[in-house]
């Protein structure tokens, strides 16, 4: 390559497929894994020529970023940053792999012995039994792969919408803007901050205390910290710890690190505890299953050795043994509900999927389950209960108050009587202690119109410098002058929620007659307490007198009961004075040492005003036994004005500041969990011991776990006495852990969130590592996006419970009428195929109709369930049992006396055809009844909201008259007249009576199985009057009577 460096040799940009490889080759070189030494060989060699030689290869500028017209010639030569996604299993690899199942196997051998013994004995139709078999076998294979494939593509689905969701700040044109991560091209210059995920490869322009966690790609713990000289390289996957920094893209998508990594990834998903649980009590099942098989097989043996009957004298032991052998089998495979975990994947990939049309992305599964059962929530207050649309409403700029209205904010007018020196010092603090930015507005005049990118309080305060405020003042100069993250340049220190304030150490000046001033924004309350002077309308300062700061303190009260934020701005000159140490080597340390003897700028008060909606999802999870709690660093007046507002604050609700609350026992955080409400000024590990506390996660097991939480504390001393205290302690104290669910969007909030049993983050606000500890993101940031979490949660509860009471009742009755009717000498009257049959409507398609039936707002009026509280309920139990009761009754008659009523041959084709279609129109209307679990008798209501369902019923039904009227030998069934056809069709139908009259026994759930908080409105749920009962019976009798009618009088040309 000849001059590289030349941006003519690659302006325009790289328009020739040769230069590109070249220059990707080159890149590459940058990007050796584990190899930091070799790659700033690389970037300082004479062929690239350093960073800025760097910016001239990719045809960038570090202060105005790309052309925006390149990206499309970027994406073509250079790639996107759409990451590979992990190598899937085609439908044929799924397809085999449904044969991996042991019964299957046993079936299949069977089969084949049972098609070569057939061919053997009677050449002419021995061969369809055995074929009728692995027909059915591969039926059910290709109906599971289809499923599995189709629960894999809606994962990955899922997963590329968790991607796009992600967004970075870059600059591109001269202007700051927001982008999807799989937008940027390399040469894009991108800026991150604490808490953000690195988007791709890259190398630093600028960095100020920039560490980063490289855990993911490296394995190692220890955060590394980064500078522009010895390892200005950061690697997509890993997320900045500290600091901040501006890099320009190098490797995308596949070429970065991590898209290299993730290509040869293969992650399978996690089973959630409701499908373990469920995966127990199908092996329970399988083994019932397993010995009502074993017992069937004796039976039948036992009959044709010692009773030989006139129907199998005709048949040899061996032959009756195989027959006895594929009937025991077949009874193992419609036994064991493999139904029940399949059910659980497609309610939730159902769920999921329409969650995410609800704005909530779920990343772990469990969390979609859990959510239903969730008896708190720890709601963080910005973004989540309020707008998160930041206006400076009321002011004091140098002790000038300046109010304004919501119409009007403070950024509209100048305040009167300030001086110019005075405003200059707080439009450099405003400037300077900041690191969000103004995306124009095109369409609108009205400066409040335009996009925050970045700190949303931060934002607010740069609209009053942008605005006739600050006479639209050039913030984005004044940064530039500072040369923040630059060698020799100003230092930033972000946010800090322990210390509740930023800091910036400002330089100006060369040489000897350099100096240096803090700037400082943080907790108004917090901050004033170090001002030791205060700033005057002429802009000169005065000394702080205890009775200037008890005015202050009062402003800041006056704020914060109207709901306001208060942050105050402050300085300290000639801080190098102050720290025997070259500032531009300062730590965070030495920072926290000059935040004392602070200047008070300014106090301003922010609007942040609460969500519309906010008030009646509040009321709502109230309803629903949910207590919510408000979680904020914001002044305690401020937390209390908005949660009485929210409806969160009761009047006897107890609100409490962070201080005061990690100095509780244990037994006194206990005494007042049921009424704390509002915990205001809190830090994230304020949050984490309320989560401990209340659901016992990660509470310290020993004594050894204690003492490495609180190091130097004598374990026997102190054991009760400190927060969160220790597992044998919080047993004896709490039988059950609430399950709780805690919002989060700052990195600190990382430990919180994985603590919780759903933790959920913020898809705007939130940061990435927030994103990454939290199992659901919150897209829109709203609190009734979580009600809808909670309502989709119940849904695949109550949806798995339909499920397991439609295939517990199938269970039941064919085991039973199988061994039954070997006992007592006859034939099963369910063949290999026909319940073979009734298992793929038992499980497949009884889990496509009952898993997919869509929520009811009814779901909210009743409490959460315990963790340990049975999958069956007590109203369950007695549905199943009349039902099962109901069918055994009616199959055992048809058994009996179907012969003599339908004239026909005892143990005939055309008897078992008939008890076959008896049966399954017995199932067929159970699903119906199976669409409630509780006392409602419904059973077809909102059918058009259930479009899966109907289908499942339409198919199952067609395919039963096809199988009925078709099957003949392959089957063993024979066609049906109409009177027969219609006979069988009103005794399934009897299901839909007894569905009537069994949920007018008085059975009520255990009051011990729920948790949460009893409310008024809770009960409703599951309430119906006998009237209403009565009333829903009316369609199916008069559908009865009509077929009745119609097989009474025969149908014409039916036949």
């Amino acid at each position: 390559m000849s001059d590289p460096a030349s941006p003519s040799k690659y302006g325009g940009i790289l328009s020739h497929m040769s230069d590109a490889n070249a220059l990707l080759e080159l890149l590459s070189s940058l990007n050796a894994p584990q190899s930091a030494s070799a790659n700033l060989t690389s970037l300082n060699s004479k062929t690239i020529g350093g960073a800025s030689g760097l910016c001239r290869l990719l045809d960038v500028e570090p202060d105005r970023g790309i052309d925006g017209c390149s990206v499309a010639a970027r994406i073509r030569l250079m790639g996107s940053n759409v990451l590979p996604s992990a190598p899937r299993k085609n439908w044929w690899q799924l397809f085999f792999d449904t044969f991996d199942d042991e019964t299957v196997q046993i079936l299949a051998v069977a089969a084949v012995v049972s098609l070569a013994v057939g061919i053997y004995d009677d050449p002419a139709t021995g061969y369809v039994e055995g074929c009728a078999i692995l027909v059915a076998i591969l039926v059910v294979s290709v109906v599971t792969a289809c499923n599995d494939y189709q629960k894999e593509s809606q994962f990955r689905m899922l997963s590329v919408a968790s991607e796009a969701s992600v967004m970075a700040g870059a600059v591109r044109d001269g202007a700051a803007v927001e982008v999807s991560v799989e937008e940027l091209v390399v040469g894009d210059v991108v800026t991150v901050e604490a808490g953000a995920r690195i988007p791709c490869d890259g190398v630093l322009l600028s960095c100020d205390g920039l560490e980063v966690d490289e855990s993911a790609l490296t394995g190692e713990p220890e955060d590394v910290a980064k500078d522009l000289e010895m390892d200005p390289f950061v690697l997509s996957g890993c997320v900045a710890a500290a600091g901040m920094g501006t890099l320009v893209v190098t490797a995308v998508g596949a070429r970065s690190q991590w898209g290299k990594i993730k290509s040869k990834l293969d992650k399978e998903q996690e089973q959630t505890p409701l499908q373990e649980k469920l995966d127990a009590m199908a092996n329970a099942i399988g083994n019932v299953g397993i010995a009502a098989a074993v017992a069937t097989f004796i039976a039948m043996m036992g009959i044709k050795i010692f009773v030989n009957p006139d129907h199998l004298q005709h048949i040899g032991v061996f032959n009756h043994a195989l027959d006895a052998f594929i009937i025991g089998v077949t009874i193992v495979v419609v036994a064991v509900p493999e139904g029940l975990p399949l059910a659980v994947t497609i309610a939730l990939a159902f769920s999921t999927k329409k969650m995410l049309a609800d704005q909530n992305l779920i990343r772990h599964l469990h969390a979609c389950e859990t959510m239903g059962n969730a008896t708190n929530i720890c709601s963080d207050k910005t973004g989540t209960l309020t707008e998160n649309r930041m206006t400076v409403l009321r002011a004091t700029f140098a002790t000038l108050s300046h109010d304004g209205t919501p119409d009007r904010s403070v950024a509209s007018a100048p305040t009167p009587n300030l001086a110019a020196r005075a405003r200059e010092t707080i439009l450099r603090c405003i400037a300077c202690c900041s690191t969000a930015r103004i995306a124009q507005c095109d369409h609108s005049e009205n400066i409040h119109d335009n996009k925050i990118i970045g700190n949303k309080t931060e934002g607010a305060m740069l609209l009053v410098a942008a605005g006739s405020w600050g006479s639209n003042d050039d913030y984005e100069a004044r940064r530039e002058r500072c040369s923040f993250g630059k060698a020799g340049g100003s230092r930033l220190f972000p946010f800090s929620s322990r210390r509740k304030r930023m800091t910036v150490l400002v330089a100006e000046g060369e040489g000897k007659k350099k100096s240096w001033t803090l700037y400082l924004k943080g907790a108004a309350e917090v901050v004033v307490d170090d001002c030791t002077s205060y700033l005057k309308p002429d802009g000169s300062t005065a000394k702080m007198t205890p009775a200037k700061r008890e005015e202050f303190h009062k402003i800041i009260q006056s704020y914060a009961s109207q709901a306001l934020r208060c942050v105050a701005l402050c300085h300290r000159d000639e801080v190098q004075n102050a720290l025997n140490k070259d500032l531009q080597k300062a730590t965070a340390a030495d920072v926290e040492s000059l935040e004392q003897n602070l200047c008070l700028d300014a106090i301003v008060g922010i609007a942040d005003p609460l969500r519309s909606d906010v008030v009646g999802a509040v009321a709502t999870c109230q309803e629903a036994g949910i207590i919510v709690r408000m979680v904020t660093g914001d002044n305690l007046e401020t937390a209390k004005a908005i949660a009485k507002e929210a409806g969160i604050l009761t009047e006897d609700g107890i609100c409490m500041v962070g201080e005061d609350f990690r100095k509780l026992t244990p037994a006194k955080l206990d005494n007042i969990l049921p009424k704390l409400q509002v915990l205001a000024r809190s830090s994230p590990e304020d949050k984490h011991l309320l989560v401990q506390r209340l659901n016992g996660g990660l509470i310290p097991a020993n004594q050894k776990e204690w003492e490495e939480l609180h190091p130097g504390r004598n374990f026997k001393n102190s054991k009760d006495l400190l927060l969160p205290g220790y597992k044998e302690e919080w047993l004896a104290s709490h039988k059950v852990g609430e399950v709780v669910g805690v919002t989060g969007d700052g990195t600190n909030d990382g430990p919180a969130l994985k603590a919780a049993d759903v933790g959920m983050s913020m898809g705007i606000s939130g940061t990435d590592v927030a994103k990454n500890a939290s199992d659901i993101i919150i897209l829109d940031d709203n609190f009734s996006s979580i009600v809808k979490a909670v309502l989709w949660g119940r849904s695949v509860y109550d949806n798995i419970r339909r499920f397991l009471q439609f295939q517990l009742t199938v269970n039941v009755v064919a085991l039973t009428i199988t061994f039954l009717s070997a006992l007592v000498g006859y034939k099963p009257p369910l063949n290999a195929v026909m319940m073979l049959w009734v298992n793929l409507i038992m499980d497949t398609m009884g889990a496509l109709a009952l898993g997919t039936e869509p929520p009811t707002d009814d779901l909210l009026y009743r409490r959460p369930y315990k963790r340990d509280s049975t999958l069956i309920s007590r109203p369950m139990w007695r549905n199943i049992l009349c039902q099962s009761l109901y069918q055994l009754g009616l199959l055992i008659f048809l058994l009996i006396k179907g012969p003599e009523i339908f004239e026909c041959v005892d143990g005939s084709v055309e008897h078992f055809t008939i008890i076959f279609n008896a049966f399954v129109f017995c199932q067929i209307f159970n699903e119906f009844n199976a669409r409630e679990i509780g006392d409602v008798f419904d059973p077809f209501r909102n059918l058009i909201t259930s479009p899966m369902f109907t289908a499942v019923i339409f198919f199952t039904v067609l395919a039963q008259y096809v199988i009925v009227e078709y099957g003949g030998d392959f089957t063993q069934t024979e066609e049906l007249s109409t009177e027969e056809w219609v006979a069988t069709i009103i005794l399934g139908a009897g299901s839909i009576p007894v569905g009537f009259f069994m949920r007018l026994i008085p059975v009520s759930e255990d009051p011990e199985c729920f948790a949460g908080v009893p409310h008024a409105k809770q009960g409703t749920c599951g309430r119906q009057s006998f009237v209403d009962k009565l009333k829903h019976m009316v369609v199916p009798v008069a559908c009865a009577a009509v077929l009745f009618y119609y097989a009474d009088d025969g149908v014409p040309g039916f036949d």
